[in-house]
C-alpha cells in the first residue's frame, strides 16, 4: 500500500492532520489500534477557539458546535465547598444555544473571531472527525491495525503494519507522522525523549453515573464545578448535562498512590453526599500531571505532533487543542512540499516554530497547576461553618478562586498570541511582536504572527476569503501584485489576492499595504509591492 504520508493514531491529533492533509490534496493513511466505535477517553473536555477556526477551515464549526453539552445547559465554572454544596464564586461561559447572540455574554465573549471556544468531551468530538475523515476520499482509516516498525532512506518511510486479522503487509509513504500519544511508539522509535517534569500532581480520574446529583445541588448544575473544603478538593465535569460526570480527585503528597485512596470516600465528599447516594463508575481515567517536552520533534521523513511531542497538565484544555495546532501547521507545510511548491526549509519550520510554542504553553500549565495545588493545599477550615467567620472565608476563597482561574477560561492571548519569531520561513521587519500571555490578546499583523481578524461588510469572516494556499492582503486596489501573482504560478505556489477595508476597530492594525498570510492565518511577510524582490520573497516564505 502506498501513501503521501502515514499517519499513526486516530485521535483527535491524527485526524486533524488527515483533514488537512486531505484539504491540501495529499493522500494519508490513518492506523489505529483501536475498533471503530471503541471507547474513547473522556478526558478532554474543551476546544478552545483556534481549533474551532481549524474546524470552520475544514466546514466543521456548526457540527462540532450542534453537539455535546444540552443546547440550554450552562458553561460556567463554579467554585463550591461541595458539588452539592455552597458557592464561592462562578465564572459566566454561555451555553452553547447563546453562542453568537446577544445573549452570549460569558468571559471567553466577542473575542477577535468568527469561532468561540466550545465546551464538549472528547468522546463526541471523536466520532464527529471520523466521519469527516471518512468522507475525504484522500483519507484511507485504518482500525484495529498496528504499526509494528518502520524505516526510511532518502525518499520513503516503509512501515509494516499487522491488522487485527489477517497478515501483515507494507505502507510506503513519503512522510511519517507519530500522533500516537504519551507512549508514542513513533517517538521510541526515532530515539527522542520526554524532558522536564515528569510529575507535578497524580489524579483520581473517574467516569461515572450519578442520575441524582443535579438534583441535589444547591445552586444550578454547569460545565465545570470545583469542591473546595478542608476534607477533600476535587472537581466535575459535566459530560451529558443530565446524568454522567468526570470527577477528579487530587491526590495529596502525604498519599503514595492511586490504590492507597479510598475512591469512594473521596467522590462523596467532593460531591457532599453520604453512603446513601447512589452512582455507577463507568470506567477509570486516572492521571499524571506532567510538563514534559520531547528533545527532538523530527527525524528526517518522521515528525512528531500532540501528546507524542508534549505531555502537560491540561490547562485550558491546551492538551489535545495544542496537538490540533501542531497538525494544522504540519499539514499545510507537508501538503506544500509534496506538491512540490514548497521546499525543503519549510519542513525545518514545523520543528522551529512548534517547539518553541510547546515549550511556552508547558510553562503556562505549570505554573498554574502548582498555583491551584497551593490553594487546594490552604482550604480554611472555617469554610463550611454557618458563623461571621465562615462567611468571609468563602468570601475571600470566592475572589481567590475566580482572580487565579478566570484567566485560563478567557485565555485569549493563549489561543490567539503565540507567534513564530524564529521560523526560518518568516520575513521579519524588525518590528517586536506583541508579548505572550495567557490572557491578554494584542492583534498584531508583524510578521509570525496570527492575521488579526475581522468581519467584512458582507458579514463574512476575513478567515473565510482565504484559500489552500497563501493570501496576499491588498488596502489599495491600485497597488500592483502582479510581480508576485505572476511569480507565484512560476513556482506553481497556490496564492490568491484578497482586496479589503479593514473595520474601524482594526483598521490601525493594517499598516502595511500588503500583507501575505500563510494557510495557517499566521503572517509571513508585510510591506509594498515596491519593496524587495517578488521571487525573493516567495521564495523565502515557501522554503526554497
Amino acid at each position: 500500500m502506498k501513501a503521501d504520508v502515514l499517519i499513526v493514531g486516530a485521535g483527535p491529533v491524527g485526524l486533524s492532520l488527515a483533514l488537512e492533509l486531505a484539504y491540501q490534496g495529499v493522500r494519508s493513511v490513518v492506523v489505529e489500534r483501536r475498533p471503530r466505535g471503541g471507547f474513547v477517553t473522556v478526558r478532554c473536555n474543551h476546544i478552545a477557539s483556534r481549533s474551532m477556526e481549524f474546524f470552520r477551515r475544514h466546514g466543521l464549526a456548526d457540527t462540532v458546535r450542534q453537539a455535546g453539552l444540552p443546547e440550554d445547559y450552562p458553561q460556567d465554572v463554579s467554585y463550591r465547598t461541595t458539588t452539592t454544596g455552597q458557592e464561592l464564586s462562578r465564572i459566566r461561559i454561555a451555553a452553547r444555544g447563546d453562542r453568537k447572540t446577544e445573549r452570549d455574554t460569558g468571559v471567553d465573549s466577542r473575542w477577535a473571531t468568527a469561532e468561540p471556544p466550545h465546551r464538549m468531551n472528547q468522546i463526541y468530538l471523536e466520532p464527529l472527525m471520523i466521519d469527516a475523515a471518512m468522507q475525504r476520499p484522500e483519507v484511507t482509516l485504518l482500525f484495529e491495525h498496528e504499526m509494528l516498525d518502520f524505516s526510511q532512506d532518502d525518499s520513503t518511510v516503509s512501515a509494516r503494519i499487522k491488522p487485527a486479522t489477517g497478515a501483515e503487509f507494507t505502507v510506503q509513504a513519503q512522510y511519517l507522522a507519530g500522533c500516537d500519544g504519551g507512549g508514542s511508539q513513533v517517538r521510541k522509535a526515532i530515539g527522542a525523549r520526554l524532558e522536564g517534569d515528569a510529575v507535578l500532581q497524580r489524579v483520581q480520574s473517574t467516569y461515572l453515573r450519578a442520575p441524582g446529583l443535579i438534583e441535589a445541588m444547591q445552586v444550578p448544575p454547569c460545565w465545570c464545578m470545583f469542591s473546595l473544603n478542608p476534607r477533600r478538593s476535587g472537581n466535575i465535569y459535566a459530560i451529558d448535562g443530565k446524568e454522567l460526570w468526570l470527577v477528579h480527585n487530587y491526590l495529596r503528597d502525604s498519599e503514595p498512590d492511586f490504590a492507597a485512596v479510598d475512591r469512594d470516600h473521596c467522590i462523596r465528599e467532593i460531591f457532599g453526599v453520604g453512603p446513601e447516594f447512589a452512582y455507577e463508575i463507568l470506567n477509570i481515567e486516572d492521571w499524571f500531571g506532567r510538563r514534559l517536552v520531547t528533545d527532538k520533534m523530527r527525524d528526517r521523513r518522521v515528525f512528531l505532533a500532540g501528546d507524542s511531542a508534549h505531555l502537560w497538565v491540561p490547562y485550558a484544555g491546551y492538551g489535545m487543542n495544542a496537538g490540533i495546532a501542531d497538525a494544522f501547521d504540519l499539514g499545510w507545510i507537508l501538503g506544500a512540499v509534496i506538491q512540490g511548491w514548497g521546499g525543503p526549509r519549510l519542513l525545518d519550520a514545523y520543528v522551529a516554530e512548534r517547539g518553541a510554542i510547546t515549550e511556552q504553553v508547558s510553562r503556562f500549565a505549570m505554573d498554574h497547576c502548582i498555583k491551584l495545588a497551593a490553594m487546594r493545599s490552604a482550604v480554611p477550615a472555617e469554610l463550611e461553618d454557618p458563623t461571621p467567620e465562615g462567611e468571609a472565608a468563602r468570601g475571600r476563597m470566592g475572589h481567590e478562586t475566580y482572580a487565579l482561574n478566570v484567566q485560563q477560561y478567557c485565555a485569549e492571548g493563549l489561543n490567539y498570541g503565540y507567534f513564530y519569531d524564529a521560523s526560518p520561513v518568516i520575513l521579519p521587519d524588525g518590528a517586536q511582536p506583541p508579548v505572550y500571555s495567557m490572557a491578554d490578546y494584542t492583534p498584531s499583523t508583524v510578521p509570525g504572527c496570527r492575521v488579526p481578524h475581522f468581519f467584512l461588510p458582507d458579514g463574512r469572516s476575513l478567515y473565510d476569503t482565504f484559500g489552500k494556499g497563501y493570501t496576499l492582503l491588498r488596502q489599495d486596489p491600485a497597488q500592483d501584485v502582479s510581480a508576485f501573482t505572476a511569480t507565484a504560478a512560476a513556482f506553481g505556489m497556490p496564492l490568491g489576492v484578497v482586496d479589503i477595508t479593514p473595520d474601524a476597530a482594526t483598521a490601525a492594525l493594517y499598516d502595511a499595504p500588503l500583507i501575505l498570510v500563510r494557510p495557517d492565518q499566521h503572517v509571513a511577510w508585510r510591506g509594498d509591492a515596491a519593496q524587495g524582490d517578488a521571487a525573493s520573497i516567495l521564495n523565502r516564505v515557501r522554503g526554497a
